[in-house]
């Protein structure tokens, strides 16, 4: 190698070192594959404190809550493709017409090429090696671009993959816009990008040029839907978890709440006695607390706050330490752009409505959102509630967690993304699922050649 094996390759470099080591069959197969996998593992192990001490420095991250959403969690998906990468890559057989036979028909599963995979600051090493561990499971190899706002887990991914895995395989390139840019200009073989919708549709564009298939996992406004069925106080602690978990950074995180009115004063006060058991009187001083990524999204959440309601969970904002509180807001105009923009932060506006088809009605009057979570005793209000709307993903009585079972497939439907990974829906998401069909030579009959007798048309007829 030359320029490629140095600290951060330029991209058209990077693109072209990957592409050479795919058409060298470098991960062409299971073996080689579960090797990276396993050295994948190691890095997320070998390197904890590393990645760990990088978050704290760009989220003010907490130690258990990186270990847990970041660490842990991508460990277990690299467990889970290591259990059932031969499963998955097994060609997969399909029955055979009576007209077809003898003969085997079966789709084999195929790598696409050389995949880019563009990540985002909020969870930025869980969601760049995520998407890659799918990537090298079906035999791709990669270039990664993790987000330039969270600086030090950039340089953190970037100089734990040097160490651990093939450089045939796997390159990063840091850098902001212009390296980002330069790599979209490149022709690929997929792209999985991580982010929000306007950044979305630049990847589309640019992918459209080479008619390139992308997996978009964006955004929205992911509701919460309150019955008057439903355990209030179970319900205001999940919720809350949910909702503040890294200070709302979170692409699935309740964006806003729908409670009936019945239960909406209990809820208001139970979300508030959640709030104080988790973070104190005090969140700022709270070590389990994280904190805003930059100025900019702060200025912007707090340009949100303003016009989101009356606060009746929250308190002071520190610009300098990039704090905001767990809020939790009444009194919201649906019309306010607290209700129009993904807040992506610790603000939870609570609606009242009057019953759980209000609700539906209101979720349905808006794009399709990225999860949604429906809490109630009563089976039939979350099955009418399910039945009757459409997310990326949902929940019952339950928030995010969804993400954390590997056998379920995480991705967005409309605006809030399309295609799917986590699990065996990551393998195919980056595989090719090729259509094989083998006939053998000794029976050959005359009966489907030319020409066509009477009755060689009477037994076609017949049959087909």
């Amino acid at each position: 190698m030359t320029d490629e094996s140095g600290p951060n390759p330029h991209p058209p470099d990077a693109v072209k070192h990957v592409r050479a080591g795919f058409d060298t069959g470098r991960l062409r197969s299971i073996t080689s594959r579960k090797d990276q996998l396993r050295r994948l593992r190691s890095m997320l192990i070998e390197r904890e404190d590393v990645f760990l001490a990088a978050l704290a420095a760009d989220l003010a991250k907490p130690a258990i809550e990186g270990y847990v959403t970041d660490l842990a969690f991508t460990r277990a998906q690299v467990d889970d493709a290591l259990a059932h990468l031969d499963e998955w890559a097994r060609p997969q057989r399909v029955s055979l017409p009576l007209v077809q036979q003898p003969g085997r028909a079966e789709i084999r599963s195929e790598p696409l090429g050389i995949v880019l995979v563009i990540g985002p600051w909020n969870y930025p090493i869980q969601l760049v090696v995520a998407p890659l561990i799918g990537a090298i499971a079906a035999g791709n190899t990669a270039v990664l671009k993790p987000s330039e706002l969270a600086t030090h887990c950039s340089a953190a991914l970037a100089a734990a993959v040097r160490e651990y895995l093939d450089p045939d395989c796997v390159a990063v390139v840091e850098g902001g816009v212009p390296e980002t840019q330069a790599l979209l200009a490149e022709r690929w073989d997929h792209i999985f990008y991580t982010g929000n919708g306007t950044v979305g549709r630049v990847v589309m564009e640019a992918a459209a040029r080479h008619l390139t298939p992308v997996t978009l996992e964006l955004g929205g406004k992911s509701p919460v839907i309150v019955d008057r069925h439903a355990n209030i106080d179970v319900a205001a602690r999940r919720i809350a978890w949910g909702k503040f978990l890294n200070a709302g950074q979170t692409c699935v995180a309740p964006d806003y709440v729908l409670a009936d009115r019945a239960v909406e004063q209990p809820l208001l006060a139970a979300l508030a006695r959640a709030v104080r058991a988790f973070y104190g009187n005090d969140p700022r001083a709270n070590g389990d607390y994280a904190r805003i990524v930059n100025q900019r999204h702060f200025d912007r959440l707090e340009r949100l706050a303003e016009t989101g309601g009356t606060p009746v969970v929250g308190g002071a904002t520190d610009a300098r330490d990039r704090f905001i509180p767990p809020t939790v807001l009444t009194d919201v105009d649906p019309a306010a752009p607290i209700m129009r923009e993904e807040i992506f932060g610790p603000l939870l506006p609570v609606l009242g409505v009057e019953d759980v088809d209000a609700a539906i009605a209101f979720v349905n009057d808006r794009d399709k959102p990225l999860a949604l979570y429906v809490f109630s005793e009563d089976r039939a209000v979350t099955e009418r509630v399910l039945s009757s709307t459409s997310s990326g993903g949902a929940a019952v009585n339950a928030t995010v967690l969804q993400l954390v079972v590997p056998g379920l497939p995480f991705g967005g439907v409309g605006p809030s993304g399309m295609g799917a990974y986590h699990g065996r829906a990551g393998f195919d998401t980056f595989s090719h699922r090729r259509s094989v069909l083998t006939k053998p030579t000794r029976f050959d009959p005359p009966l489907a050649y030319p020409p066509f007798s009477r009755w060689k048309q009477k037994l076609l007829r017949r049959f087909l």
